[in-house]
């Protein structure tokens, strides 16, 4: 039996240093709830982009994690799996937690060109979202709780990642593998068959397809990301989170963007 899904829609600013995000999330969940026919939750409330630090950005985000990481536990309690059209990465600093608490023995796929584990020591930019997946591990405390264990998390398609932070997730046992080293067949003898919880940022992708704020040469491609997801057990997904969808970027219309997305997860849900 397919499984049932709890489409949830993140609309409020969780270190948002652009305004595009919140509206891709916005046009891509609009696009899968028309796919999948159903009506999503939507958490938060837009407001404007801004360059801040973290120590100020967190607090901001206060309602928003909590009001996602409530989403998630209740999607969960009902037999549905959460699909999260996020904004930024740093929305998983309230998900992550949940995922962690009820699905213990799932491998955290994070398809992204970062790894994400910076921590307030290391942070060169002070910027939050580079730190969700640290924090989710235990590394930092967020506030919003952690539970993720490192060594059952995969960072897929990295390649921009810090000294200071790859020390981190070589100390901590994360796998992180680059672009040409994330094939379906790796990563399916990495997950062993475990339960998954995936994350995208699609800034994995080489530039030019989905735009995203922290874009970065050398990426995949969408049909890398597609064969990822059609070699996947279904019934092994228990989360989906998509973020980071640049909206009204130049690069590539909206549109064709959008279509993408939707063509690419697709994939998964089947």
């Amino acid at each position: 039996m397919a499984p049932s899904y709890a489409l949830i829609v993140s609309q409020g600013r969780v270190a948002d240093r652009t305004d595009g995000a919140l509206v891709g999330a916005r046009r891509v969940g609009d696009a899968v709830s028309a796919l999948l026919e159903i009506e999503p939750h939507v958490v938060g409330t837009p407001t404007p982009g801004l360059v801040d630090d973290w120590s100020v950005a967190l607090p901001e985000a206060e309602a928003t994690l909590s009001g996602l990481r409530a989403a998630v536990h209740d999607a969960i309690s009902t037999g549905a799996t959460p699909l999260l059209i996020t904004n930024t990465c740093a929305a998983s600093l309230g998900t992550l937690p949940a995922a962690a608490e009820h699905h213990p023995d799932a491998v955290v796929l994070w398809i992204d060109a970062h790894g994400d584990f910076n921590t307030p020591d290391t942070t060169d930019s002070g910027y939050l979202g580079g730190m969700v997946l640290a924090a989710a591990c235990g590394l930092w405390d967020s506030g919003h709780g952690d539970g993720i264990d490192p060594t059952q998390v995969i960072v897929v398609g990295g390649r921009d990642i810090d000294v200071a932070e790859g020390e981190l997730l070589a100390e901590a046992g994360v796998t992180v593998l680059a672009p040409s080293e994330s094939t379906p067949e790796r990563i399916l003898e990495l997950v062993a068959g475990r339960p998954v919880w995936i994350h995208v940022d699609w800034d994995v992708l080489e530039p030019g397809y989905i735009p995203a704020a922290y874009r970065v040469g050398g990426g995949l491609l969408p049909h890398h990301v597609a064969a990822i997801f059609a070699a996947l057990p279904s019934d092994s997904v228990r989360g989906i989170e998509l973020a980071e969808f640049e909206a009204g970027d130049d690069e590539v219309p909206e549109r064709v963007s959008v279509e993408l997305i939707v063509e690419t997860l697709q994939h998964l849900l089947r």
